[in-house]
């Protein structure tokens, strides 16, 4: 897959490669219809899994309500809310994080795993999606700059073909570098 068009999908394009992005669509069926299948793909990725949650009507019998009038209950919901409160109030040292979105398109592979500076470099399952070639995995990634690579197979090591910015590993390979 060309990288541009990938680049084109995650919106990572400036008006330069916009520009060359659209004259190759235009100028070169193959792309162009290699563009749109990939955008069909992300369009499914995108959508909707349940069209509509189910209604759920559960019985209240009366042995089940009485007792939430009692003076006890009243006494033990009002202590259950001053604790949330309480917990909810406390300032948390956790440095802000952020849901980030890896995919990779693969169909050559059986199973592909991330790690990362953001894993604690532990390796993660990354989940197919159908039969589609898209691996993916959705993780909270702290702000700031991360190394991380993919695994395929459980031993070739991929860098993300969708960023530019990569550095050498001490392994002989290439990691690359996610800005958050």
């Amino acid at each position: 897959m060309d990288h541009i068009i990938s680049m084109f999908l995650d919106n990572e394009l400036g008006l330069d490669d916009k520009i060359d992005f659209i004259s190759k669509v235009h100028g070169d069926k193959t792309f162009r219809d290699q563009t749109v299948e990939l955008l069909e793909q992300e369009k499914f990725l995108r959508s909707d899994v349940v069209e509509r949650t189910p209604q759920i009507k559960l019985p209240l019998k009366k042995s089940f309500v009485m007792p939430l009038w009692r003076p006890i209950a009243a006494i033990g919901g009002a202590l259950a809310a001053a604790l949330l409160v309480l917990i909810l109030s406390v300032p948390s040292e956790i440095s802000p994080q952020t849901i980030h979105r890896f995919v990779i398109y693969r169909p050559d592979i059986s199973h592909a795993e991330i790690s990362g500076s953001f894993t604690n470099w532990q390796n993660r399952p990354m989940d197919r999606v159908g039969d589609t070639g898209y691996w993916e995995i959705t993780l909270n990634v702290p702000k700031g700059e991360h190394r991380f690579i993919y695994i395929l197979d459980g031993q070739q090591r991929f860098p993300d073909p969708t960023l530019p910015d990569r550095e050498e590993d001490d392994f002989g390979g290439e990691n690359s570098i996610l800005s958050v």
